[in-house]
């Protein structure tokens, strides 16, 4: 097993004519520098390195190849580039920064190591010492490099001994945007829209390619490659993998949402399971409390992660059960030995505004309060406590005692409970009160929700995939979510614990590959169609398309906002049919106008 420091420091050497492939996949149409349109469908290319993936790891593989001399094509499922990264709150673990030593903040390697094994319980330490010695590096260092931007404060999280949560500011957007529009600046790193990888290559037990299927025209073609990157996310959105997997000394829920990525359903498990790859701890899910219906997909399993942290939590009952603050390690198995697999939310007007969707597109509060707070199948609301228990099915008398007995808890300045305040924890300091006494009061039912696989391809430290035996697969890497984020969080995660292994893993892979030079190829020219005129937009929505659901989506909001075309594509004015192609550099600029809330 090859360590990841020491491919790094082989990575550093120059490295040129190796051509790779990133497979991303955009249902927006048009091409920008590099890219290959979604009508490209020549039956075969040959490259070297296929990744197959454009979400934060497979971008950052994507970048450390194309800084090392390779010639990258992105191609992904997905019509954007990210994926569930940019909608997420973007927050990184790192270790001993200088936004914390300006705060005074005293952290160190071995504590961080040691809170990673003592909360994670069965965390990886191999790849957790990586981690914390090269967090700041690798990860800190290398996005202020391509100009992400930090808050000026770090955040607090369960389980860590010191303060480390670094809040990229623009959240998942302003993280992952500059990691990808600095792979535009390459032009040996291009952009294969609108394919899903549905096979692997195998020659002799070696990985020799993928072939991939165009959502669009259902056109397959293969693309043949000395190696293949597995950058496709987890499985949380694939409830038949989650109840195969489901931890064996925890009850399924009667009702489970999914809330991670649309694409997170195991594709990549699959296509890693027909090369032989091994699978480790897959029963190491890290799935929410906060799941409650989303609006916009009704009679799905679809979820949104909704919480108010200033209001309390409790059980069918009416009772506090669980300290709310100690986030999922705590709350999910007392949830699941309740009677009835279901929580409630319940707070006040004073809290009101401290009410959080995750997600990026959930940033209007006067669109959350729209959807979710003046919805009364989601959020119950009423001038008296007991009409409100009422409403939401809870006892009234039992929930009237629960609220007395929290606000007397508050008012002694110690949850002497469940230990959720106190002098030692000076949660609601500066914040909206925690006294749960003004009308009208507010309950939300919430129920389990898949979000994140912290168990998955069984990789080595150079991010290898290995077989049953322990054996590497030749010509096979995995990298992100797909590995179980290295196995660096165990069976429970400090948070902020995910984009991280995300970076550090793309990069250790791609400097595997650079460590040991491959004889070019010659790459296939490729033709660069004009993008399709929008004449009616309207009509194009209406009827969906496999492939096109970003598209509808975000062209759906512009339609309801009355959205001037030019704000997202100003390049495309004046028209020029010569040059009437959408730039991604620019278009990148324009996620915000959707994207603009915190997780």
């Amino acid at each position: 097993m090859i360590n990841p420091l020491n491919t790094r420091q082989r990575g550093l050497m120059i490295f040129a004519g190796i051509t790779t492939v990133l497979l991303m996949s955009s249902c927006d149409v048009g091409l920008a520098r590099g890219e290959t349109g979604g009508s490209h469908d020549e039956g075969e290319e040959t490259v070297d390195i296929v990744v197959v993936g454009a979400g934060i790891s497979g971008l950052t593989a994507a970048l450390e190849l194309g800084r090392g001399g390779a010639n990258v094509m992105v191609v992904d499922m997905a019509s954007v580039f990210g994926g569930h990264a940019v909608m997420s709150q973007g927050g990184l673990c790192i270790v001993d920064t200088p936004v914390q030593q300006k705060m005074g903040i005293q952290d160190s390697l071995d504590l961080a190591y040691q809170d990673f094994i003592q909360w994670g319980e069965d965390a990886d330490s191999q790849w957790v010492r990586y981690y914390v010695d090269h967090s700041r590096r690798d990860i800190y260092d290398w996005l202020k490099e391509l100009g992400v931007q930090f808050d000026e404060k770090v955040g607090s999280a369960p389980g860590n001994s010191v303060d480390r949560f670094h809040q990229p500011t623009g959240r998942g957007i302003g993280l992952v945007t500059p990691i990808y529009r600095e792979c535009l600046t390459y032009d040996k790193i291009r952009f294969f829209w609108n394919c899903q990888a549905i096979e692997l290559l195998t020659q002799d037990q070696i990985v020799k390619g993928v072939v991939t299927r165009n959502l669009r025209t259902g056109v397959e073609r293969e693309l043949r490659a000395r190696a293949v990157i597995l950058a496709t996310g987890g499985f949380q959105s694939n409830l038949d993998m989650v109840r195969d997997y489901w931890p064996d000394n925890l009850r399924f829920p009667e009702r489970i949402l999914t809330g991670s990525g649309r694409n997170s359903v195991g594709f990549g498990h699959k296509m890693a399971a027909q090369a032989g790859a091994h699978f480790v701890k897959m029963d190491h899910q890290w799935n929410y409390f906060t799941g409650i219906p989303d609006p916009r997909y009704p009679d799905t399993s679809r979820g949104l992660n909704a919480a108010n942290m200033y209001g309390i939590i409790v059980n069918a009952e009416g009772r506090r059960f669980a300290n709310l603050h100690n986030w999922a390690k705590e709350v999910m198995p007392l949830l699941l030995r309740q009677e009835k697999a279901t929580l409630w939310f319940v707070f006040d007007e004073s809290s009101k505004r401290e009410f959080v969707i995750a997600g990026t597109d959930w940033g209007d509060f006067k669109k959350v309060d729209r959807l979710i707070l003046r919805n009364q199948e989601l959020v119950k609301s009423a001038g008296s406590l007991e009409s409100l228990a009422r409403l939401a099915g809870l006892p009234p008398r039992q929930l009237a005692e629960t609220i007395k007995r929290y606000n007397e808890l508050v008012d002694r300045g110690s949850d002497m409970d469940f230990g959720r305040f106190g002098t030692e924890r000076p949660d609601f300091s500066n914040k909206a009160s925690p006294r749960i006494d003004q009308p009208p009061f507010y309950a939300m039912q919430t129920y389990p929700l898949t979000r994140k696989s912290m168990g998955g391809v069984a990789i080595d430290g150079s991010c290898r995939v290995l077989d049953r035996k322990g054996k590497v697969i030749a010509g096979l890497y995995a990298v992100g979510e797909l590995t179980g984020l290295a196995g660096i969080n165990g069976k429970a995660a400090l948070e902020g614990t995910f984009l991280g292994p995300c970076i550090i893993t793309g990069q250790v892979a791609a400097r595997m590959i650079l460590s040991e030079p491959i004889s070019s190829v010659k790459t296939l020219n490729q033709t660069r169609d004009n993008c399709l005129s929008c004449h009616d937009v309207t009509s194009e929505i209406d009827d969906t398309r496999p492939g096109y659901w970003h598209y509808e989506q975000s062209h759906q909001i512009v339609l309801e906002r009355g959205t001037d075309c030019r704000q997202c594509h100003a390049e495309l004015s004046p028209y020029r049919e010569e040059n009437h192609q959408i730039n991604r550099q620019v278009l990148a600029t324009s996620c915000a106008a959707c994207h603009i809330a915190k997780e």
